[in-house]
């Protein structure tokens, strides 16, 4: 009598677990679903390495690749690009993993995966020689292909970049690199987890825009990138700062003074490195200054750019 009544509270148990499972999934969104808001014109896709890279390239002028970080996509750089098209050919693209190119089904996510990429997809443009521009993990991938590619940088601008080894990964991070509870971030996704991650890389929380959580909310579901996230996070990271000294382009390194994700210390160690190097600390401004404060942080990229 015990063993049946046990059996029936496993049942239900089992039953109501998988009912609060479903509804709290969140499935993938197509391109379908999500081309109409995010990929309208001047949105386009390229084929590459059997991946369709969704891209944007807009305005005349001297070419700025811009290449977005860790969770974002090429949309992190719409403010700057509204006054850069005014004098530039501003370019920018979804990496692959994020955005909605998605992921790569050979799973080619190493740094230097990304820079070959990178100039494949400007070789395809024939685009020669450019301003180079990136955040994040887009900065490392920015300061590596100058390295790679000192002639075609003309000037080089990161902002909190990554390169040097740190202590403190962040908690997303984490949670993609743990058996189990990984699986929860590849099916369940609510909104207020996309809105802490995103609190975290703001200095000032009140600059958040409701359209910039539901952006990376529904970017984070197109199908595919949960997964690619996950298989990221176990990409063996490599020190590649020995190469910073092959950076010829002049260089700005522009940092939110409160960045939580990488500390403001590694700047001066890229100015150190980078020869010829200038350091912009910018007060009150956490990991992504060209979304938390791009009219500020465009300016004095304007300033550096300028002849």
């Amino acid at each position: 009598m015990f063993k049946h009544k046990l059996v029936k509270i496993i049942l239900y148990t089992f039953v109501v677990l998988l009912l609060i499972g479903k509804l709290l999934v969140s499935p993938d969104k197509t391109l379908e679903e999500l081309a109409p808001k995010y990929a309208a014109a001047p949105s386009q896709f390229m084929e590459i390495n059997g991946m369709k890279v969704h891209y944007r390239d807009e305005g005349e002028g001297t070419p700025i690749v811009l290449i977005h970080g860790t969770g974002a996509s090429l949309h992190t750089w719409n403010d700057w690009t509204i006054d850069l098209v005014k004098n530039y050919r501003v370019i920018r693209l979804d990496l692959p993993a994020y955005g909605l190119t998605g992921q790569d089904p050979q799973k080619r996510y190493s740094s230097k995966d990304y820079v070959d990429l990178l100039d494949a997809f400007l070789e395809e443009l024939k685009v020669g020689k450019f301003h180079l521009g990136g955040n994040s993990l887009g900065g490392l991938i920015s300061w590596l292909y100058a390295s790679y590619h000192p002639e075609k940088v003309e000037q080089l601008v990161l902002l909190d970049p990554s390169g040097f080894p740190f202590k403190n990964t962040p908690m997303v991070i984490k949670m993609a690199k743990t058996p189990i509870i990984n699986n929860f971030i590849r099916y369940i996704t609510p909104r207020s987890f996309i809105e802490k991650n995103i609190k975290e890389v703001y200095f000032d929380e009140t600059l958040i825009k409701t359209s910039t959580i539901d952006r990376y909310h529904d970017l984070t579901q197109f199908e595919g990138n949960r997964q690619a996230f996950i298989d990221r996070a176990y990409v063996e990271i490599e020190d590649y700062t020995e190469r910073l000294g092959l950076i010829k382009a002049p260089t700005l390194i522009l940092w939110g003074e409160n960045d939580a994700w990488i500390p403001v210390s590694d700047a001066p160690r890229f100015k150190e490195a980078i020869k010829n190097a200038q350091m912009v600390i910018m007060p009150k401004t956490g990991h992504v200054p060209m979304e938390e404060r791009p009219g500020e942080s465009l300016a004095i990229v304007l300033e550096f750019l300028m002849p």
